[in-house]
């Protein structure tokens, strides 16, 4: 084991939550140019707030990769770098749909062919890539509320880094440890009253990292192919159920809407502050449990698995339930 690996470990994302907090602390100054986040009708927040703070967050992940010489494949250092340069483009432009979604796929198939299968198996290539597109588009979807996709990315890179280390894995929890320095020094700013938000230039490389480290973990023999979905199901669940309804509804699954259940509890009157703290805690609960599960057989974690999905459909189903009497109960008020 190489002694430097501990020191390592600890030094890598203190450096790049210093990188982030100083890259941020510039980038909501008022020196700092600004790409504003303007509030609509579909938007939770009410004042013009800057959305570059993925710039800082992204740099000082591969800025912390590239000085501690983590072993990472050449398509996850260009997928992530393209998906930055070209969701920072849109943040500033707005690109065409399909121009970002053409990004994404050659990203995600790109990453499946090169590295998991080795040009191999195409077809399971496509299968695993568009797999891949879809996280990154539901991370971006998810980051609507102060603080939520940064503390997604604290907690759900930290289960990743955990669960490597478990595994005595401690180059991949380098990698993953990194993230966690930076979505900590993010977190500073985003928390609400948030001062900036990640905007897709963040959302969109951490929706990539998400798949393809946590497939690479799989590959690497780490985890199983459930642990991933575990810790990031939080995510994964509200906007995969949203995107059903939506499309089952009849209206354009790829238009913004406050439809998701986390912006339909802080509509509610819980707020964005309550509603981080409730999502801390569901992914500290779902990530804890696959971490504890891992040490059993595939047979336990499936099952866990399946519990959680059962609790997840539970609470949406409740708060649907609650919402219709509401608005019941106001429009018997009415008459």
């Amino acid at each position: 084991m190489d002694p430097g690996f501990p020191i390592r470990l600890i030094l890598a994302p203190l450096l790049t939550c210093g990188v982030t907090y100083l890259l941020i602390s510039w980038l909501v100054s008022c020196y700092a140019p600004k790409i504003l986040d303007l509030p609509n009708t579909r938007s939770l927040h009410t004042t013009p707030t800057p959305r570059t703070g993925g710039i800082g967050l992204i740099v000082s992940i591969l800025l912390g990769w590239w000085l501690f010489s983590a072993a990472l494949p050449l398509a996850l250092w260009l997928g992530v770098a393209l998906l930055a340069i070209i969701s920072l483009a849109d943040d500033r432009i707005n690109l065409s749909i399909w121009l970002r979604l053409f990004t994404h796929i050659l990203v995600g198939i790109g990453f499946s062919l090169l590295f998991l299968l080795n040009g191999q198996h195409w077809l399971i290539a496509i299968a695993i890539g568009l797999v891949i597109v879809w996280m990154i588009n539901l991370y971006n979807f998810m980051d609507g509320s102060d603080g939520l996709a940064g503390g997604m990315a604290l907690i759900g890179f930290g289960f990743y880094g955990v669960a490597a280390l478990l595994a005595n894995d401690h180059e991949f929890a380098l990698v993953n440890f990194c993230i966690v320095g930076a979505a900590s020094a993010f977190l500073r700013f985003n928390f609400h009253p948030a001062q900036i938000f990640m905007g897709d230039v963040g959302a969109i490389p951490l929706g990539f990292m998400a798949a393809a480290l946590g497939l690479m973990g799989w590959m690497k023999g780490l985890w199983v192919l459930w642990f991933p979905v575990l810790v990031f199901s939080f995510f994964i669940v509200d906007a995969t159920v949203t995107l059903i309804k939506r499309f089952f509804r009849g209206k354009k699954i790829w238009q913004a809407h406050r439809e998701h259940y986390y912006q339909r509890i802080i509509q509610s009157g819980l707020g964005h502050r309550n509603m981080a703290l409730i999502g801390y805690l569901m992914m500290l609960l779902t990530g804890g449990s696959a971490i504890w599960a891992a040490s059993y057989d595939l047979i336990t974690l499936n099952w866990l698995t399946v519990m959680w999905g059962g609790a997840y459909l539970i609470i949406m189903l409740a708060f649907d339930r609650s919402q219709r009497y509401s608005l019941d109960k106001l429009q018997n008020d009415r008459k």
